[in-house]
């Protein structure tokens, strides 16, 4: 019985850590209006895909790793920034180039591609990490089998791929996409530069 409300603390928290605002939602919704429903809900696999890692991580003790080893933590905070500007500079070069739609087939591998950058955005994200890390420090079972951590990793993958996937779903709709086809040029340089300002931050405040 501990370890069931204990997998629902985590499953709980971790839900409303997810439907907060940041890069990953910011990719999401970029990469749903702007390319395609399937491209959304691959990059929300990929997402929950990188719940799991960082899942598996926290119960590896990533949290006290980070605490003994601060320079990983530095490390992980370097990367993370450096990669989201890369991801800003990107959309930002690509603003005012046309959207080619055709007739709405997504082009070969084009989800596989946004399931991958769904994952690397949310590794990139250290803040993720060390969230992950407290909560399962906090409410993880004094001692939990490997038959817990089994089922409660699914669970995490359902928190975050099904959020970012209601987010795809949600913004893939025609109503999006035509508000985002008319100011295509200002919505990417917009998203470009939220996740700009994201990598700034987490580079200006590593000591």
């Amino acid at each position: 019985m501990e370890a069931f409300w204990s997998a629902l603390g985590i499953v709980g928290v971790l839900g409303i850590g997810v439907i907060s605002p940041g890069p990953s939602f910011v990719f999401i919704a970029q990469r749903s209006v702007a390319l395609s429903r399937r491209d959304g809900l691959a990059a929300s696999v990929g997402m929950g895909l990188g719940g799991v890692v960082f899942a598996v991580l926290a119960l590896a003790g990533i949290h006290t790793v980070f605490v003994l080893f601060p320079w990983m933590f530095l490390g992980l905070k370097l990367l993370g920034g450096a990669y989201l500007m890369y991801l800003g500079w990107k959309i930002w070069r690509g603003s005012r180039v046309p959207l080619e739609l055709g007739d709405g087939t997504p082009s070969p591998g084009a989800p596989v591609r946004s399931m991958l950058l769904g994952l690397t955005t949310q590794l990139s994200n250290p803040k993720t990490a060390v969230v992950y890390g407290s909560i399962f420090a906090s409410l993880l079972p004094a001692h939990f089998t490997w038959a817990f951590a089994l089922w409660l990793l699914p669970l995490v993958f359902v928190v975050e791929a099904g959020w970012y996937s209601f987010v795809a779903v949600a913004l893939s709709t025609s109503g999006p996409r035509k508000v985002y086809l008319g100011f295509k040029t200002i919505v990417d340089r917009s998203a470009a530069v939220i996740l700009g300002c994201l990598g700034i931050k987490l580079l200006s405040t590593t000591p």
